[in-house]
């Protein structure tokens, strides 16, 4: 398992949301996180988005399913 993956079973104990850009360069390592936590999980891929657009981009973030998630969440 990688290093960056260590505690993932500590981590997804709880609620995850992935949020990634289609574009990015790390994109494979939320597919692989994802993949690796146990559930209740999500993964966002917010397409034509890269890494740095989901910094500042008010138009590609993706609000609206953020608070969905954490809505839900929180039940």
């Amino acid at each position: 398992m990688s290093a960056g993956l260590t505690y993932i079973a500590e981590i997804s104990a709880r609620p995850i949301l992935f949020i990634h850009g289609e574009k990015a360069h790390s994109r494979y390592f939320s597919e692989t996180a994802y993949a690796a936590a146990a559930e209740s999980k999500e993964l966002l891929i917010i397409p034509g988005a890269n890494h740095v657009d989901l910094y500042d981009r008010l138009d590609k973030i993706p609000f609206d399913r953020i608070a969905t998630f954490f809505e839900m969440s929180v039940k």
